[in-house]
């Protein structure tokens, strides 16, 4: 089985790092996972404005108001099938921002037949449908940029204005001197400015899985795409 981002990326996937090729690479017919752990340099908000936007986020692990330096941080991927038969790649992101405070920002992606590219549920619920558009760089590096948005009730999907959208940049790479993966988030908005973002560097390691902790799900799965 190909992985959402093969299928995505088509031949340009074999122009990225191997060391990229390989986080990226599984699916769920390998029983593997990627574990990456590190530190965030930085994690940063926009203005105050942002900051109800923010802590509203972290009812559904979907961004979140603190901001720090040299943040401990964890990412897991993994692979498997979800309630609708599609191939999915978790994408949970665990934040260390205080001593006993930890925050979550949490994904699920799948590669949808019907609009031809990667589609990020963001959250706990997948509340929120994002379209991705998937390059690779001149270094062998992943990047992403987000594209439409669609808001998911339990009856409806609703097209977000793109006004009203933000606006994701992510770049991650790996970097053979340090044999680190460095990645940076980026997210804005046409009409509030910057709205948060990290960067920083981890390490990555595979573990044999069989069966995919729950943890690491959403509660709820979307059909709509």
């Amino acid at each position: 089985m190909t992985s959402i981002f093969q299928h995505a990326l088509g031949d340009r996937f074999h122009d990225l790092h191997p060391q990229l090729q390989r986080r990226f690479g599984f699916s769920s017919a390998d029983g593997v996972a990627c574990v990456g752990r590190g530190t965030m340099d930085t994690v940063w908000r926009g203005g105050p404005h942002t900051v109800p936007f923010l802590r509203l986020g972290t009812s559904r692990n979907i961004l979140f108001p603190e901001t720090g330096v040299d943040v401990p941080f964890v990412i897991e991927n993994y692979a498997y099938v979800d309630g609708f038969g599609r191939e999915t790649v978790t994408f949970v992101r665990t934040f260390d921002v205080a001593p006993g405070r930890r925050r979550r920002f949490d994904a699920t992606m799948v590669h949808s037949e019907s609009r031809g590219r990667v589609v990020d549920y963001l959250g706990t619920h997948q509340h929120v449908a994002v379209d991705l558009d998937l390059g690779v760089d001149d270094r062998g590096g992943l990047t992403i940029r987000s594209g439409a948005q669609r808001f998911h009730t339990a009856l409806a999907g609703i097209a977000l204005p793109q006004g009203l959208s933000g606006v994701a940049e992510v770049h991650e790479r790996y970097d053979e001197e340090r044999e680190r993966f460095l990645i940076s988030v980026n997210v804005r908005s046409p009409w509030a400015g910057p709205i948060f973002g990290y960067t920083g560097s981890f390490t990555a390691h595979f573990v044999e899985t069989r069966d995919v902790p729950a943890a690491v799900k959403p509660f709820r799965e979307v059909a709509r795409d």
